[in-house]
C-alpha cells in the first residue's frame, strides 16, 4: 500500500514541477522571441491591431516597443517620434 501512495505522490510532484516551469512560456514549449535590434524608420502603416508591448533591455534583448504586423512582430525604437505618436493612441498589454 505504501508503494502505491509513494507513486501517486511522485506523480503529483512531477506534475506540479512541470506546470511551474512552463508558467512563463508563451505556449507549449515556446518562449516569446525578443528584439535584438530596433528600427526608427516609420513603419506605422504596417502595424495591425490596437495593442503594443514594451520590452526592457536584457541582453541580448534591447529596449523596444513591439507591434504586430500581418507577418511578424515589429521591433521599434521607443524614442522614435512615430512610435510615441502611435503608442499614445494604442493600449499597452
Amino acid at each position: 500500500m505504501s508503494v502505491k501512495i509513494l507513486s501517486i505522490t511522485l506523480l503529483l510532484l512531477s506534475l506540479c514541477v512541470s506546470c511551474h516551469s512552463s508558467k512563463d512560456s508563451a505556449g507549449p514549449g515556446k518562449r516569446r522571441p525578443c528584439c535584438v535590434d530596433v528600427t526608427d524608420m516609420d513603419k506605422s502603416a504596417e502595424v495591425v491591431g490596437e495593442t503594443y508591448r514594451e520590452q526592457a533591455a536584457k541582453p541580448p534583448c534591447v529596449k523596444a516597443i513591439i507591434f504586430n504586423t500581418n507577418t511578424e512582430q515589429l521591433c521599434a525604437d521607443p524614442n522614435a517620434q512615430w512610435v510615441k505618436d502611435l503608442t499614445a493612441r494604442m493600449t499597452k498589454v
